[in-house]
């Protein structure tokens, strides 16, 4: 009982300080300590791996060393597609094409299309936000849902589906050995569910919000378009397509390296078509490195208490129970890797701290390893959308400038919920023998 309490103890200190702005380098293995204290996990032992300084390095350092090039080349990649105004020109031209009649369905899609073609979420945020202002303005749109729109075009549909370079999306491969297709056709019918509900759905929030007469609220802070030159909308849409050919053609006989290979080929093509548009290389290349560090860095802390979570006798009992779920066993593995990743914040942190364990598992027990891939990966985007989770602080705070009360509850319609029936539709896909 005492080691179920210490590591509930540990996650809720995790979640909680982590929404109130606290370091998670500090955090994280701060609560990974109290974990190990009140499980009584060693602080070290030279001769035992299972101690809390050598469990949650080798957490924090594995996930680094496995996936720093996919971050480096992602932030690179995004912030070239930002600062040559590559993003900005693939947006406008989708917002041109379908008009600011239709501005909610202009920038969901604008995301879409920059976070399947690669672009950072984060990036993808930035980059969109001026233009879903001066579309909320023109249509005079509550802008407290503004959140909501860019996230059901980053993370709902697009970030977890089969053929995404997000790294949500190539986790598995390393533990399954799929490839980033796996279960195609059951992740485009979810894939299509989710975004016409997210879609649907959202708008009924906001006809409902205008009924009770929400209006748009200009503020003194508001982005302004600007009318500097912007590259064509192909050389935008040209790195994107890179990408996507390169992981597509490689996959096969390169797996999660074709995501390196396929990252390069972005920047390069990004750069080489649209470099007369980029003030500063190395202001673009700095900014990228950085945002790089910063988020592997926070995604490999909370892996790193994972770790030392999983040393807890509590944590073996909690696999135990998830793996042996009744019902169908893709269940079992959706349960679990979306409460992992619902408690850290992470869907990625979520994946790679519940597959190792649950993997070989059901892998043992005869599941398909594509229908597994394709589960994991969509119901890992489902509870890590919490209030706690990077992105969602960063798009509801920094960039839209909003507070969790008035702005969450569309994001948690369209990232938590819409999320969870996709799972569920994909695992009854599965069982129908899709």
């Amino acid at each position: 009982m005492l080691s179920l309490f210490g590591l509930v103890l540990g996650l809720l200190l995790l979640i909680w300080l982590t929404m109130r702005g606290v370091n998670l380098f500090i955090l994280a293995p701060l609560c990974a300590l109290l974990v190990a204290v009140l499980n009584g996990v060693p602080f070290w032992l030279a001769d035992n791996p299972a101690n809390f300084v050598q469990g949650y390095m080798a957490g924090f350092s594995g996930f680094v060393s496995s996936w720093f090039l996919m971050f480096l080349l992602g932030a690179l990649f995004g912030k070239l597609m930002e600062h040559t105004g590559a993003a900005d020109a693939v947006a406008l031209a989708i917002v041109r094409k379908l008009g600011k009649q239709r501005a909610v369905m202009a920038v969901v899609l604008a995301c879409a299309v920059l976070t399947y073609g690669g672009v950072s979420i984060f990036v993808v945020a930035f980059s969109a936000y001026p233009m879903a202002v001066s579309l909320f303005k023109d249509a005079n749109l509550p802008r407290r849902f503004i959140p909501a729109a860019l996230g059901l075009g980053s993370v709902t549909f697009t970030m977890t589906s089969a053929g995404s370079p997000e790294i949500q999306n190539w986790i598995p491969i390393q533990y399954l050995k799929t490839s980033p297709y796996a279960g195609w056709e059951v992740s485009i019918i979810a894939a299509i569910f989710m975004g016409v509900l997210g879609y649907s759905w959202l708008m009924t929030m906001i006809r409902s919000a205008q009924a009770k007469g929400e209006v748009f609220e200009s503020r003194p802070t508001d982005p302004v378009l600007t009318d500097k030159a912007l590259p064509h909308p192909l050389m935008g849409i040209v790195p994107l397509l890179v990408v996507l050919l390169l992981s597509f053609l490689l996959h096969d006989h390169m797996q999660q390296a074709a995501l390196i290979v396929a990252l390069t080929g972005g920047v390069l093509s990004l750069y080489l078509l649209n470099r007369k548009f980029l003030n500063s290389l190395s202001t673009a290349l700095d900014q990228g490195a950085t945002g790089a560090l910063l988020a592997i860095g926070n995604t490999a802390a909370v892996v790193g208490f994972g770790s030392v979570a999983k040393l807890t006798p509590a944590f073996a009992a909690v696999v135990q129970t998830m793996t042996h779920l009744p019902g169908p066993e893709l269940i079992g593995a959706a349960v679990a890797v979306s409460a992992i990743a619902g408690l850290t914040g992470s869907a990625s942190g979520g994946q790679a701290i519940a597959l190792p364990e649950i993997a070989p598992v059901y892998l043992d027990r005869g599941v398909d390893p594509e229908q597994l891939h394709r589960v994991v990966a969509i119901s890992s985007g489902a509870l890590d959308s919490l209030p706690h989770n990077g992105y969602v602080v960063t798009t509801i705070r920094a960039i839209c400038g909003e507070s969790h009360q008035n702005a969450y509850w569309p994001v948690a319609a369209v990232t938590v919920v819409v999320p969870l029936l996709g799972t569920i539709l994909a695992i009854l896909l599965f069982q129908w023998g899709l």
